[in-house]
């Protein structure tokens, strides 16, 4: 039994070599679950003294036709979140399913009750409660990008970001930067962590020294325009500038202008995160395109097909991204050597 505190589905699922669902059908009686794999969580169920919650249990027993998707904070201003959101609802929709969209600030403790079967939540946070909650109830749980730390979900949809952050420094290297630089958020979700790697990866490829700045993974526009200010400051012969935060480049442009510098020619910006003023702005700025609505899509149709027992408890997908070469990545910036 657990050391300290109350034994959970995700124990009982562990400890029988299974999913939480499959944990879950084999307690209740329902599901496709085999009459030995049935015995092997009961006897791990009776070995860790697992009591199941009752309401938890009426609530997986009785399908509410409703799905969760949880967002952070910051969904409020991302374009990004609000595609994501968009494509888990119009995948649920054509299942007859209804959509809970959940946002609560970043350090919020407490797990609110989802009366939902399933949930989908848009990139962890390393450490997260709530999240790890979530995932050691019964419903089965989707999570777009990894976990890096706590309890696995049930399924995963993830993008190569580390690979995409090295082609967004071979479409740079048409510029011949020398002095690049990274803003992007602390290392505590998968996406900013690859985006890291990814950029410290290419720079010792190429023989140059990584510039990274953090900003929170919340990131309102002063702290990017802040981060922007300080990295001009601190590394005055920065010629290249990728930025992680949704809506970031539109505050590294403006910091450029005051500063009396112009992206496309005397330094190269491009953003991780594409959205439709980088197409207006000028110059237009080279991109990666998340392709958001099909990532919430996909989520959605991953978390369906674990409720209707076509996927198994582990399943990951992955979703493709791409870079988008605009103006700001098109000019060099350094005369060619003889």
């Amino acid at each position: 039994m657990r050391e300290s505190g109350r034994v959970r589905l995700v124990d009982v699922a562990r400890r029988a070599g299974v999913g939480k669902t499959t944990a879950s059908d084999a307690l209740t009686g329902t599901g496709r679950v085999s009459a030995q794999t049935r015995q092997a969580v009961l006897a791990a169920a009776e070995e860790l003294g697992y009591r199941p919650n009752a309401a938890a249990r009426q609530l997986r027993l009785s399908a509410t036709g409703t799905i969760a998707v949880v967002l952070p904070e910051v969904s409020a201003r991302s374009a990004y979140y609000t595609a994501f959101a968009f494509g888990v609802i119009s995948r649920a929709a054509h299942s007859d399913l209804d959509v809970t969209v959940v946002t609560r600030p970043h350090g919020h403790q407490r797990p609110r009750e989802l009366r939902a079967d399933g949930v989908v939540i848009a990139d962890p946070r390393r450490g997260d409660p709530v999240v790890d909650a979530l995932i050691a109830a019964a419903s089965p749980v989707v999570t777009g990008e990894h976990v890096l730390a706590g309890p696995p979900p049930d399924g995963v949809v993830f993008s190569d970001h580390e690979a995409a952050l090295r082609r967004l420094l071979d479409d740079l290297d048409g510029t011949g930067f020398r002095r690049p630089a990274l803003i992007v958020a602390e290392d505590d979700t998968d996406w900013s962590a690859s985006l890291g790697r990814g950029f410290r990866g290419g720079c010792a490829e190429r023989g140059l020294e990584p510039v990274v700045r953090h900003t929170s993974f919340e990131a309102p526009s002063h702290h990017v325009r802040a981060a922007t200010e300080r990295l001009l400051a601190d590394v005055p012969d920065v010629d290249a500038i990728i930025v992680g935060p949704d809506g970031g480049a539109v505050e590294v442009l403006s910091v450029l202008r005051r500063s009396g510098r112009r992206a496309g020619s005397d330094l190269a910006v491009a953003s991780c995160v594409d959205y439709a003023a980088l197409q207006f702005v000028d110059p237009p700025v080279t991109a990666i395109d998340l392709r958001p609505h099909a990532a919430g899509v996909t989520a959605a149709e991953l978390l369906i097909d674990l409720l209707d027992g076509s996927a198994t408890p582990g399943t990951e997908r992955e979703h493709d991204v791409e870079i988008i070469p605009r103006a700001s990545t098109s000019q060099r910036l350094h005369p060619m050597a003889p």
